[in-house]
């Protein structure tokens, strides 16, 4: 994709963006420039959060102890080598090849920081911002990514000392201080020329990027979170201008509650949360109103358990959501085979990092649920049975110490992930052909 191609409404959002420089600024390794603390205090194996990073998130972006001329900008790149067991006849994307294949995965520019300098005001300099625009190097076309605006405060909720805020952004579970949930949640970075099974929850990425939300939260007594909030399908025409393709895509009628509720505690030295979230949608299929509305209920539960033991970390996160759905309009216009379907997805996953330096991560997933011909066609027997391991090594040479010399505020991720499938879109027969080996770098400055 040509710069000339580059929609002027997404350049105006990233000229708004990059102009509301404050004196007062954090980021992602912008922040390391506005306090001096390297990327190992708010992360682990990155993006994964720490206690401290969860705070930082909590308070809106706003949060910081320094000051510095520099504005809340930074940016990453992935790229990485794709080898699978079995090539694609064809190739594995436009512009490449079956097998063995070196890409840029992606671009992104991040804002993140207080949207107003100190002098604004008490009120407007708690307005925080984190915001990302990307360029997928495989599809070769840029967008908006994840992108929230906070107002976030201190105070008393229930007589209890509290964290409250409220949000808007465009990819449900994004706000999340855990970052166990979907828009966040391990593997943190993947191939993005290697195949992936077909189903998936809404909540796991369904509304990414199509929809806008308002929401508050509290954390209440460090121990207690809420968060409320409800998502609308945006308009065809601001999406595209965003960079976004609205085809086929899911429209909400009306507004999708969301919902969030964790409890977390101190465990010595580590620290636990458990929780459950969900969202409920009545959506027209392809945007398409004719035949009445689909209705679909995510229920999820998760858990996460991080350690620090001098400089070694230790992260271990269950996530487990359900869906049910009912299928009134996809049936009568075809799509659906069935009135009714469940979907339900596992995910369990260990990542240690030693030293803050050499780490590895194994995660055992699986997604079931009812048969359906019309919903998972590419299945051969309509069944959305997926499961199999992700194992991982991955080398962090700057996230102690920082990066090199004329870059000192930066992180490097260096990875070797294989992806083993016992079952892909239902069959055990052939679905190790889709076996992947990944030598991913990613880079954030």
């Amino acid at each position: 994709m040509s710069l000339r191609n580059i929609s002027t409404p997404l350049f105006a959002l990233l000229a708004v963006l990059l102009s509301a420089i404050p004196l007062k600024t954090q980021a992602t390794p912008a922040f390391t420039r506005q306090t001096g603390m390297q990327c190992a205090m708010c992360h682990t194996d990155f993006p994964a959060l720490t206690d401290t990073g969860r705070r930082f998130k909590l308070e809106g972006y706003t949060s910081s102890e320094g000051t510095t001329e520099w504005p809340p900008i930074s940016a990453m790149i992935q790229a990485g080598f794709t080898h699978t067991k079995v090539g694609v006849p064809g190739g594995a994307a436009e512009h490449f090849g079956p097998n063995n294949n070196i890409a840029l995965g992606q671009a992104s520019l991040f804002y993140t920081g207080a949207l107003f300098g100190p002098s604004a005001g008490s009120f407007l300099s708690k307005i925080g911002v984190f915001a990302q625009a990307t360029y997928d190097g495989v599809g070769r076309s840029l967008s908006w990514d994840n992108v929230e605006i906070r107002y976030a405060d201190k105070g008393t909720l229930l007589g209890k000392d509290a964290t409250y805020g409220i949000y808007l952004n465009n990819n449900p579970t994004m706000q999340d201080p855990w970052q166990t949930l979907p828009a966040w949640g391990f593997p943190f970075s993947t191939s993005p020329l290697a195949s992936s099974p077909s189903a998936a929850t809404l909540i796991d990425g369904g509304f990414s990027q199509q929809v806008v939300g308002i929401g508050a939260y509290a954390l209440i007594d460090k121990t207690w979170y809420v968060d409320v909030g409800a998502y609308r399908t945006l308009g065809t025409g601001f999406q595209r201008a965003m960079g976004v393709d609205p085809t086929d895509e899911a429209q909400i009628a009306g507004l999708a509650p969301y919902w969030r509720l964790a409890y977390t505690t101190k465990l010595g030295a580590a620290s636990w949360e458990i929780g459950t979230f969900g969202l409920v949608a009545s959506t027209y299929p392809g945007r398409d109103k004719s035949a009445g509305k689909d209705r679909t209920v995510d229920f999820g539960f998760d858990t996460q358990y991080q350690a620090a033991i001098g400089n070694n970390n230790l992260l271990a996160l269950l996530t487990w959501t359900h869906e049910h759905e009912r299928w009134n309009a996809s049936k009568a216009l075809g799509t659906a085979e069935n009135s009714k379907d469940s979907l339900w997805k596992l995910a369990a996953t260990v990542d240690v990092l030693h030293d803050k330096s050499y780490g590895g991560a194994l995660q055992y997933f699986v997604t079931d649920g009812s048969k359906d011909t019309g919903l998972h066609d590419g299945s051969p027997t309509g069944s959305p049975f997926s499961d199999g391991f992700v194992a991982e090594l991955n080398w962090l040479p700057f996230h102690k110490n920082g990066g090199p010399s004329f870059l000192p505020n930066s992180d490097l991720k260096l990875s070797l992930q294989y992806v083993i499938y016992n079952h892909f879109d239902g069959t055990s027969h052939n679905a190790s052909a889709n076996n992947t080996l990944f030598l991913g770098a990613w880079y954030s400055f």
